[in-house]
């Protein structure tokens, strides 16, 4: 499935609000200080971002993390995932949390996985996932060192604005935050 798909579809689901919030960019946190500190994030509490018909709970950002990495819950619909495409700047790591997902590596769409899989994709890597189940698909990603939350919050802000996202909007960003999507 191509970008343009997963955004005319993604964007057709905008009457299905979820409750996604805006990320205003920059995003500065009172957590980080030059003393580092643990960092609790109580259940609930962490920020919903909509786009590619995804809901995006970050747990932890840069602003956390000194900008080590970005901890994030994604929730997937049934069918849906990104098309295969690769990072240049993080590494990105999967934890199957609920749900059935196929992962797209080593060029190929690999069988169907369950609860407690993991998957790490190397920055540079073409990869992608596909929910192949009948029920939404929910994992914890890390991505290091952190940035991906600003590139999805900033891809939310297109999904949000009026008239849908625009796909070269949506490529541009990628592009500035080192995501690409090549087609298969």
């Amino acid at each position: 499935m191509l970008l343009l798909d997963i955004i005319s579809r993604a964007a057709g689901e905008g009457g299905r609000k979820r409750h996604c919030q805006p990320w205003p960019a920059p995003y500065h946190s009172a957590h980080m200080s030059e003393n580092p500190s643990p960092v609790i994030v109580p259940p609930g509490s962490g920020r919903r971002l909509c786009a590619f018909g995804d809901e995006v709970v970050i747990h932890l950002g840069g602003a956390e993390t000194g900008g080590k990495y970005t901890l994030f819950t994604d929730t997937t619909a049934p069918g849906g995932g990104p098309p295969p495409h690769y990072h240049t700047q993080e590494d990105e790591t999967f934890y199957v949390l609920s749900g059935q997902v196929s992962y797209f590596a080593n060029g190929q769409w690999q069988p169907p996985v369950g609860p407690g899989t993991v998957t790490f994709a190397p920055k540079g890597s073409r990869h992608a996932f596909k929910n192949t189940g009948t029920v939404p698909l929910v994992q914890l990603i890390s991505t290091a060192p952190a940035g991906f939350e600003t590139f999805f919050a900033r891809c939310a802000a297109e999904f949000a604005a009026p008239g849908g996202p625009s796909m070269e909007r949506i490529i541009a960003i990628g592009a500035e935050h080192g995501i690409h999507f090549p087609q298969v």
